[in-house]
């Protein structure tokens, strides 16, 4: 199992984007498994021909989304991103229920609205 990467020049996607999106979707198939070590900044920046910024940005953001864990000098690893997943949902919907709580509406009207928001973000 190695890391591949695909990037689109002609994309209006920002390659940063592009790199995030595809770590991301190899580490939650399986793909890349847990505790695999993701290649350094320095050494992913060259082999795809991108600014280390680049993809310094793009480990941030999937850390930021749980899908890696960066250990120092250890390097950076996919991380058990369904327990981060299933964490990080939870705690969004708690947050939605208290804030549906606080404006006063019903169960029901705050039901609607989050299964109208799941057919939308879901339609695509």
């Amino acid at each position: 199992m190695t890391l591949t990467i695909v990037l689109d020049p002609d994309s209006a996607t920002a390659p940063f984007e592009q790199l995030r999106a595809q770590i991301s979707e190899q580490a939650r198939s399986g793909a890349l498994p847990t505790g695999y070590r993701l290649p350094t900044v320095r050494g992913l920046a060259e082999e795809l021909g991108l600014a280390a910024n680049t993809v310094a940005k793009a480990y941030r953001a999937l850390e930021a989304d749980g899908v890696v864990e960066t250990r120092g000098r250890n390097g950076t690893v996919v991380a058990a991103a369904g327990d981060a997943a299933a964490r990080e949902l939870a705690a969004a919907a708690e947050s939605f229920a208290v804030r549906a709580r606080r404006l006063g509406l019903p169960e029901s009207a705050a039901a609607e609205a989050a299964r109208a928001a799941l057919r939308a973000a879901y339609a695509s």
